[in-house]
């Protein structure tokens, strides 16, 4: 037997067993010992790819012992993705020191972070055993993901461990008890959702789940997307064919994907009947190009037939039985289509209160919240609930053991349903969310959200925004010139593209360009004339276009490749020349270089990115390419369409995603405001990520510290002006004390025009900046020296001073003083202060005499200073504060001034925002774990959010 192969079958036993000796366990498979020689083993991994099959199975199984819970005793409760728990799986695998040092080497421990799990109480069983007996499709489906190129063992790892924490949180379908679970997981815009939710159902089936309903969007394009997903990487193969012969060619023609989808040979492949190999067959009751139809299939496509005829069919004997089959249905949200799946299931001769039924609501808040009257329910009406919402309503009422788990990258319309409602959708039970995947790009790609480098010496290598956004003219009039340029840039990225597919790199199927300026339908049509026009007179079929393209290619794209993320580029212009000929024939293929993609249809051909083997576009669109669609290839984005609600426009921020080996392509075409706007959302979104983050752990009691109905005081609003959803919304439950380690109120301070304001907190801080004047130093930290002002505090003299400060809201930090002022000295004692001084005299300036000091310039948005610290000054103070028993906490303090300022001088106290983050000393902690407390504002109501129109 050849060595790759043994390995292989050993690492494969260890999917069940755990960690054990590797050359142990090869060398039983080979059936001898020489064969497996460990020093062999070394050399076909050093001289092996990354994608080497064998070392991607060594990296995966790696991955997954290092990211295990610490409760499974081969562990011996080290922590995962540690060193010490590295250690401990080495010794067990019993490798000779040079194989460990190589395995260290060339898989190195990665650093995943975890899904934020908020939650109420639950009992466990979706165990490691039952994970191990029924895996037939998650089996499967993750050796299908460990087979992609551009996914790392780390991403399978993680997958694996995020789909447990949904999975684990869902009712266990053989309990004779009825229990219906509610939740919510939370991605970031095109982030891996889907394979999340894909991971999730192959394991709920593997489970016993056997009514699987996908809730796809409201479009057919997202919802025929999802269902192929669905077949390529779980259904499979032999569910589709159904048993059909390679000979029957009318059957097969009649048959989805066969023939006309040039992607068939990936499709997953289980090598036998689920049923035969110990899973459940899957019958589709939807179809690629079907939605669901009333009875097509007849009624017995929809019914359950029991082995065991006297026990339910929740019982293990008829669970798991080979006649029990599962039903998939990905269904649009669409009025009609669900009240047909509601009247079927009301046909059938099966129980619905016996069939465990997962129910997947992509897109979770659109359309499926209850939108009619935004109230509490009445005893009387039961609300008059919204036609897609009142369908879901009756579906988790007309199956008692349905599990709900709705999948969105804007959670705020889900965490505002009222709770009270039981047959509502809101995550009752458990809210998710998920970190994003290696390789993606988010806000800190395209936003300098953290970046404390002078304006004037910002680049396109040390600065997001200068790499990959391009601002527009905010008069419209003054537009054609940046779209002439987003264009060019279209057709320079993918001549680049195809430079490196000439390299080996790639191969790149799809390259698009979106063009995203109005949602209105009835424009569309002029926009796509209007590009097409740009397109014709462009002169990309001869060489007049050339020093135009020269130098963009020469100022833009080609310095932004030289990034340490970037990736391979001609040196000159006159090289890439050859493969801007072959880009253009890519583009005019069809003859149609720019394709209008609506909500109503799209209009001249079927935009399909599974069937046709190169989509080289321009994209003229709006709401259907807004939300939830992939748009494949995606590398330039020329938007300019505004929102009044944050979530809106969050979903329609299509260029975030994973941009496989063309990261540095990427651009992004739009208007300072809206990229501010943006800016403002991503940072709503890191600050509910950050107070769900504080909040996961459970408290020393064994209790969590939050649940979900107490998550809608945690949003913030960053924008005046956006919303974080649609509707008004009220409270009952206020929060009362905030006690987290971590206080940084950046939401909270005046508007820039709140003179008085700014002027009386400057005033009560002055006696701060006073003393630290005093108390110059220069640090040396970690060879970079810096220049700071300090002082120290005791913490009734700080809580003196922070009770004076006037907020733009009023609870911005009142939950985080109540703390700080009932805290004990050998809580809190003091406190040292410290101000990061900048280089240089240009930012030095008095305050009212008060000085020298530094200001730190910031963005103003919408009349509202970005008011953040720099996560490199943490280490400043955080150290002392997290000192084992320490009693003194660290405190930021900038001064900052708008980025266009004069700062030279002296400063007026109303010109300044006095920004501060807060580290509380370790001995500072809730002795009952409880970072977070609460009150109610009306006692005769609960202490949930409430909603109000």
């Amino acid at each position: 037997m050849p060595l790759v192969d043994a390995y292989l079958g050993a690492l494969k036993m260890m999917e069940s067993t755990g960690p054990r000796s590797l050359h142990g366990t090869a060398a039983f498979i080979a059936q001898d010992p020489t064969l497996v020689a460990e020093a062999k083993l070394r050399a076909h991994l050093a001289a092996a790819d990354p994608n080497d099959e064998l070392r991607r199975a060594l990296s995966l199984r790696l991955a997954i012992f290092d990211h295990h819970a610490e409760d499974t005793t081969w562990t011996e409760d080290t922590a995962p993705n540690t060193r010490k728990r590295r250690e401990v799986i080495l010794r067990i695998l019993d490798v000779e020191e040079a194989t460990a040092v190589l395995l260290n080497d060339l898989i190195p421990i990665a650093n995943l972070d975890e899904p934020i799990v908020i939650a109420e109480k639950w009992t466990p069983w979706y165990t490691d055993g039952i994970k191990r007996s029924r895996d037939f499709y998650w089996q499967h489906y993750s050796e299908s993901l460990q087979a992609t190129p551009h996914l790392g063992a780390d991403a399978v790892a993680a997958l694996d461990k995020a789909t447990d924490r949904v999975v684990e949180r869902l009712a266990d379908p053989t309990a004779a008890e009825v229990h219906q679970a509610k939740g919510l997981v939370v991605g970031y815009v095109q982030s891996g959702k889907t394979a999340n939710f894909t991971g999730v159902i192959a394991k709920a089936i593997d489970a016993g789940y056997r009514l699987i309903i996908v809730l796809s969007g409201t479009t057919d394009l997202l919802r025929t997307q999802t269902q192929r997903r669905l077949d390529m990487e779980l259904v499979g193969q032999e569910n589709l064919l159904r048993g059909i012969k390679p000979d029957d060619e009318a059957a097969l023609e009649a048959t989805d994907y066969v023939g006309d989808d040039p992607d068939w040979d990936r499709f997953i492949r289980h090598g036998i009947s689920p049923s035969d190999g110990g899973g459940s067959d899957l019958y589709r009751l939807t179809k690629k190009s079907f939605d669901y139809k009333s009875l097509e299939l007849g009624i017995s496509a929809l019914d359950f037939p029991k082995r065991e005829r006297r026990l339910p069919l929740y019982h293990p004997a008829n669970l798991f039985a080979e006649t029990t089959h599962t039903r998939l249905v990905v269904v649009k949200k669409n009025s009609r289509v669900l009240g047909k799946l509601v009247a079927d299931l009301n046909k059938i001769t099966t129980r619905l209160e016996e069939v465990p039924t997962l129910i997947i609501d992509d897109e979770s808040d659109q359309a499926s919240v209850n939108t009619s009257k935004p109230k509490l329910l009445s005893a009387e009406d039961k609300k008059k609930r919204s036609a897609i919402n009142r369908h879901i309503a009756e579906l988790l009422r007309m199956l008692p053991r349905a599990q709900y788990v709705g999948y969105t990258a804007t959670p705020f319309a889900n965490v505002f349903i009222d709770p009270n409602d039981s047959a509502d959708i809101f995550p009752k039970n458990f809210l998710i969310a998920l970190p994003p995947g290696s390789g993606y790009m988010g806000a800190l790609d395209f936003h300098d959200l953290y970046l404390d480098i002078p304006l004037g010496e910002r680049n396109v290598e040390n600065s997001a925004e200068k790499a990959h956004v391009r601002i527009v003219n905010e008069d419209e009039a003054d537009r054609d010139a940046d779209l002439q340029r987003a264009i060019d840039t279209f057709v320079l990225t993918g001549a680049v593209k195809l430079y490196r597919e000439s390299l080996g790199r790639g191969p790149f199927r799809h390259h698009t360009m979106l063009y995203h300026v109005a949602s209105q339908k009835d424009i569309h049509r002029e926009q796509r004339a209007k590009v097409r026009e740009m397109w014709d007179r462009s002169g990309y079929r001869s060489a007049s276009c050339f020093e135009r393209l020269r130098s963009l290619y020469e100022k833009d794209i080609l310095p932004v490749t030289r990034r340490p993320d970037g990736g391979a580029a001609p040196s000159t212009f006159d090289d890439l020349v050859p493969f801007i000929g072959d880009t253009v024939n890519r583009i005019e293929r069809t003859g149609h270089p720019v394709l209008v993609v609506n909500s109503d249809k799209i209009e001249g051909e079927e935009l399909d990115f599974a069937t046709d083997p190169h989509v080289w576009r321009i994209l003229v669109g709006g709401n259907k390419l807004a939300r939830g669609f992939t748009v494949e290839g995606l590398t330039v984005s020329y938007y300019l369409r505004q929102s009044r609600q944050a979530d809106t426009m969050m979903q329609m921020g299509r260029w975030f995603g994973y941009r496989a080996d063309y990261r540095d392509l990427v651009r992004l075409y739009t208007t300072q405001t809206l990229y501010e706007e943006f800016e403002d959302i991503c940072q709503d979104e890191e600050f509910f990520r950050d107070e769900l983050r504080q909040y996961a752990p459970f408290g020393a009691d064994g209790e969590p510290q939050i649940t979900p109905s107490q998550i809608p005081p945690l949003v913030a609003q960053h924008h005046p002006k956006i919303k974080p959803t649609a509707r008004n919304k009220m409270y009952n439950a206020r929060v009362e004390q905030r006690r987290t380690p971590m206080k940084e109120p950046s939401s909270g301070y005046p508007l820039i025009s709140e003179g008085t304001s700014l002027q009386d907190n400057t005033r009560a801080i002055l006696p701060i900046l006073s003393s630290a004047v005093e108390q110059p130093e220069v640090l040396d930290l970690d060879g970079r020296l810096i220049n700071i002002l300090s002082t120290r505090l005791t913490n009734e003299e700080l809580v003196s001073i922070l009770s004076q400060l006037r907020w733009g809201k009023e609870d911005s930090f009142r939950p985080d003083l109540n703390f700080l002022r009932q805290a004990k000295p050998d809580m809190i004692a003091d406190w040292h202060v410290v101000l990061p001084q900048l280089k240089g005299q240009d930012a030095q300036v008095t305050i009212e005499g008060v000085g020298p000091l530094s200001v730190h310039r910031r963005r103003v948005i919408n009349g509202k200073l970005q008011a953040k610290s720099q996560p490199a000054d943490r280490s400043l103070v955080q150290p002392i504060a997290n000192r084992a028993g320490s009693t003194r906490g660290g405190m930021l303090l900038y001064p900052m001034v708008p980025k266009d300022a004069a700062v030279q001088g002296e400063l007026s106290p109303s010109d300044v925002v006095m920004a501060f983050t807060l580290f509380l000393p370790q001995a500072s902690g809730a002795t009952d774990g409880k970072l977070i407390t609460w009150t109610t504002k009306d006692d005769s109501l609960p202490d949930y959010a409430l909603v109000s129109v």
